[in-house]
C-alpha cells in the first residue's frame, strides 16, 4: 500500500474524527487516501482557521485535533494556529507537506525548512524520511500532544514519501495513567492547609483538561475554602456556589484581587503560570504555595510551593480533603463575589445606547443555557467576559489566554459545535478580530453547523486604545471603518442583525439562536466603560 494509505490508517487508529484543512500539489495523495476514510476533512478558508479548529477541537476532547497543510505557504499560514494551541495546552497533531527528499538540498520553489520553523512551538515535531516509520511517529506524535502538559505537535511527509509503497500497521494507543503523590506528602499539605489563616483555591486550566471539577468543588466545600479561576479555569466550580469567587485578573487589581491579597496561603490545582502571572499575587513572594497538577511547577521567583501533589489531579484532591481536618471557613472577604454578580444585574436594564458591555454580558448569560458554550475572541470583550461572565460548568466558556490570537472565535465555534451539535454555541468577537477569520462562516454554512457569532463593534482595536488611555492619556493607531456586517453576512446567504436598541439585543439574540445557519449579531458597544471599569478595580 502506499505510505499515505498507512498514514490514514494510523489516523483512524488514534481515534481521529477531523482533520481541517485546506490541500495543495504535495498532499495529494494524502487527501486521495483521506476520501476513503472514515475520517471527514473539513476544508477550511485558511490554513489558521484549520489550526484553530483543531485546537478548540482537542481542547474539548481532550483528544489531539488534526490540521493539514501543504508546502511553503501552506505550512506558515498553519504557524499561529498551531503556536495557539503550543501555549493554551491543547493537544494538536498538524501534518504538512513537502517537496521530495531529492530536492531539499537546493533551491527549490516554495521550499522552506518547516520542521526548523515548527521546533519553537511544538512539545516535538519531525519529517518522515523512511515511509516505514510512520506509525512509530504518529503514534508519538499524538501521545505527546495529548500527554500532559498537552500542546502541539507536527509531522512533515515529503510528496515522495506519501507516494511510497510501504508494508506496515498502526501501533497499539495505549492510556497514559497518573498515579497519586504519597501519603507524607498529602499529609503535609493538609498540615499546611490547617494551619493557614485564610487559604485560597486558585483552579486552572488543569482542572478541566483533568475532569476534576468534581472533586474540586468537593474538598472546597468540606474545607470551606473560597475558590477563584483563571481565564482558562472558568467553569472549574459552579458560579452559584457560594464558595466560587468567579475569575481572577491577574493583570490588574481586579475584584478577585482582594481575597489573594489577604491570603497567607495559595492552593494551586491545575494551575498554568502562562495563564496568570504569579508576581501579580505573590508580589512580595511571603505566601505558601501548595501545587497540585500532573507535573511540577514550572520554576518562578514568585511561585516557590511549600509542597507539590504531583499525580492525577482529581484522585489527589479526593486523597487530600480525606486527610484535611480543617475545621474554620475562610469568608470571601469584600463581597468580591457579590460585587461581580449585583453589576451584572445592575446593567441587565440599562438602557444607553451604544449599549455597555455588562449589559451585553448580562443577554448573553440570559440567552443561553447552563450547557451552552461562549467561545470568546482576543480583544477588549475578552476581559469583561472573563471577569463577569458567571460559567456553571466546564467547557462552557472557551478563552485562549496563553498565546492568545485574535480572529480565534468563529473558527473555535465550529469545532465546539462539532462536538458539541447538542449544544447551543455563541463566538464573541470584536469587529477588529472577526474579519481576520470572519471567511470561516462559509465553512460553517457548508457543514451546517449553526450558532451565533456576535461582533462588538467600536471601529477601533479597543484593548490596545484602553492601554494606551490608561498609559499615555491618548491612543494613536488603532482606529478602522467597517463593512456592513449584515450585508457582509447576506452576502455569505447567512441571517443579519443589528442591533439599534438595548432592548432589541436579548430577544435578537434568542431569535439568531433558533436559527438552521449561523448567524451574526452586530453590537454597538459603548466602550467608555472601559477606564471605569479600570477606577473600580483600582478601588
Amino acid at each position: 500500500m502506499k505510505a499515505s494509505e498507512l498514514l490514514v490508517r494510523c489516523l483512524e487508529n488514534e481515534g481521529v474524527e477531523y482533520v481541517f484543512g485546506i490541500p495543495g500539489e504535495e498532499v495529494l495523495d494524502i487527501m486521495d487516501s483521506l476520501s476513503r476514510s472514515r475520517i471527514k476533512f473539513v476544508l477550511t478558508r485558511h490554513e489558521q482557521g484549520a489550526a484553530l479548529m483543531a485546537n478548540v477541537y482537542g481542547r474539548l476532547t481532550g483528544k489531539a485535533g488534526v490540521c493539514l497543510s501543504t508546502i511553503g505557504p501552506g505550512a506558515t499560514n498553519l504557524l499561529t494556529g498551531v503556536a495557539n494551541a503550543f501555549l493554551d495546552y491543547s493537544p494538536l497533531v498538524a501534518i504538512s507537506g513537502q517537496t521530495s527528499l531529492d530536492r531539499m538540498n537546493k533551491e527549490t520553489h516554495q521550499y522552506i525548512n518547516v520542521v526548523e520553523m515548527f521546533r519553537q512551538i511544538t512539545k516535538w515535531n519531525a519529517r518522515v524520511e523512511l515511509p516505514e516509520t510512520l506509525p512509530q511517529l504518529v503514534r508519538k506524535a499524538f501521545e505527546l500532544a495529548q500527554r500532559e502538559r498537552p500542546g502541539a505537535t507536527h509531522i512533515e511527509i515529503p510528496m515522495d514519501i506519501s507516494a511510497a509503497e510501504v508494508q506496515g500497521a498502526p501501533l497499539e494507543v495505549k492510556t497514559t495513567e497518573y498515579t497519586i503523590p504519597s501519603p507524607s506528602s498529602i499529609q503535609k499539605a493538609a498540615n499546611i492547609i490547617e494551619q493557614a489563616s485564610y487559604p485560597v483555591i486558585i483552579a486552572g486550566n488543569g482542572v478541566i483538561r483533568r475532569g476534576a471539577g468534581r472533586q474540586l468543588t468537593e474538598l472546597a466545600t468540606k474545607l470551606q475554602i473560597p475558590v477563584t479561576q483563571t481565564f482558562m479555569g472558568i467553569g472549574s466550580i459552579d458560579y452559584l456556589n457560594p464558595l466560587a469567587i468567579l475569575s481572577i485578573d491577574l493583570q490588574a487589581r481586579g475584584w478577585a484581587m482582594c481575597g489573594l491579597d489577604q491570603t497567607d496561603v495559595v492552593i494551586a490545582v491545575g494551575y498554568d503560570l502562562i495563564d496568570s502571572a504569579p508576581r501579580f499575587w505573590n508580589p512580595d513572594k511571603r505566601k505558601k504555595i501548595i501545587h497540585i497538577n500532573t507535573l511540577p511547577g514550572v520554576i518562578d521567583e514568585h511561585y516557590l510551593p511549600e509542597i507539590e501533589l504531583v499525580g492525577e489531579i482529581g484522585t489527589t484532591l479526593e486523597a487530600l480533603a480525606e486527610a484535611c481536618q480543617r475545621g474554620k471557613s475562610s469568608p470571601i472577604q469584600g463581597s468580591i463575589r457579590e460585587l461581580v454578580l449585583s453589576e451584572l444585574e445592575k446593567y441587565r436594564e440599562d438602557d444607553g445606547f451604544p449599549l455597555k458591555p455588562q449589559k451585553v454580558v448580562a443577554d448573553l448569560r440570559s440567552a443561553l443555557g447552563n450547557d451552552d458554550i461562549l467561545v470568546s475572541d482576543v480583544g477588549a470583550h475578552k476581559l469583561w467576559i472573563a471577569r463577569m461572565y458567571p460559567a456553571n460548568k466546564p467547557n462552557t466558556v472557551i478563552i485562549s489566554n496563553g498565546f492568545a490570537s485574535m480572529g480565534f472565535a468563529v473558527p473555535g465555534a465550529i469545532a465546539a459545535k462539532l462536538v458539541h451539535p447538542e449544544s447551543k454555541v455563541v463566538a464573541v468577537s470584536g469587529d477588529g478580530g472577526f474579519l481576520m477569520n470572519s471567511q470561516e462562516l462559509e465553512t460553517a454554512k457548508r457543514l451546517g453547523v449553526s450558532f451565533v457569532t456576535v461582533v462588538w463593534v467600536d471601529s477601533s482595536y479597543g484593548l490596545v486604545e484602553w492601554k494606551q488611555m490608561n498609559k499615555f492619556g491618548s491612543s494613536f493607531g488603532v482606529s478602522f471603518s467597517n463593512p456592513d456586517l449584515v450585508k457582509y453576512a447576506d452576502s455569505l446567504g447567512l441571517p443579519g442583525y443589528r442591533v439599534s436598541h438595548p432592548g432589541e439585543l436579548l430577544p435578537t439574540l434568542q431569535r439568531a439562536l433558533e436559527e438552521r445557519l449561523p448567524s451574526l449579531v452586530e453590537v454597538p458597544i459603548d466602550y467608555r466603560e472601559n477606564p471605569k471599569l479600570t477606577e473600580k478595580m483600582r478601588m
